[in-house]
């Protein structure tokens, strides 16, 4: 399966590089690129990739409003940061308007290849220095809150980044059952989404 990107950078040394370094991995095939979040819209709209790649400091319309724009005009596609800034108020802005990932401009590009993928297959990528971030923006939960072995089981595994279908083939459960168990676990831990959840499992211990 190939992964349609579009590259969104408002430098165009690095928006150029990005898109020649991806165009060459495998798996993985350029559609477009665009130097501002306005553009980036016009583009994706145009163009209809599954991931985009969206720096977050840029002129007229930043990173941040094109991920809310993308989120209501092709809700199918997912957004990743790739920006130089890990500061904790970008990523929770980013990830409260939509974006699928956070990743920062210091990775190989085969490393990035592979963050393409996973958004696309729907697991979040996250560099790890904006995992602890997102960590300390996320409130500690009380102790109160109880979870099933199977739940338990199944967070452990959200936070190893996989997916329901391959949770349900670890756990041998289907994948509706895995989506069940997980909108339980959100509801009970008063948790918004995955990204939340991945954390809160890291932040208690459940990723061993």
């Amino acid at each position: 399966m190939t992964t349609r990107v579009v590259v969104v950078d408002d430098q165009q040394l690095i928006r150029e590089g990005i898109a020649s370094l991806l165009g060459i991995q495998d798996g993985v095939e350029v559609v477009g690129t665009a130097a501002d979040g306005r553009e980036a819209v016009e583009v994706a709209l145009r163009t209809g990739p599954d991931v985009v790649l969206m720096d977050v400091r840029m002129p007229g319309m930043d990173g941040v409003a094109a991920v809310a724009a993308l989120a209501e005009k092709l809700p199918a596609c997912r957004v990743v940061m790739l920006t130089t800034f890990d500061d904790q108020d970008y990523v929770v802005r980013a990830l409260q308007a939509g974006a699928a990932g956070y990743l920062l401009k210091d990775l190989p590009s085969r490393d990035l290849a592979a963050a393409v993928k996973l958004a696309h297959a729907g697991v979040l990528p996250l560099d790890p220095a904006v995992a602890a971030r997102l960590t300390a923006a996320v409130p500690r939960r009380t102790p109160a809150v109880t979870l099933s072995v199977r739940e338990t089981d199944i967070l452990r595994l959200v936070a190893q980044g996989m997916t329901n279908r391959e949770i349900g083939r670890e756990l041998h459960l289907s994948e509706g059952t895995v989506k069940n168990h997980m909108s339980r676990i959100l509801d009970r831990l008063g948790l918004r989404d995955r990204t939340q959840a991945a954390v809160y499992a890291r932040d208690h211990g459940l990723t061993s």
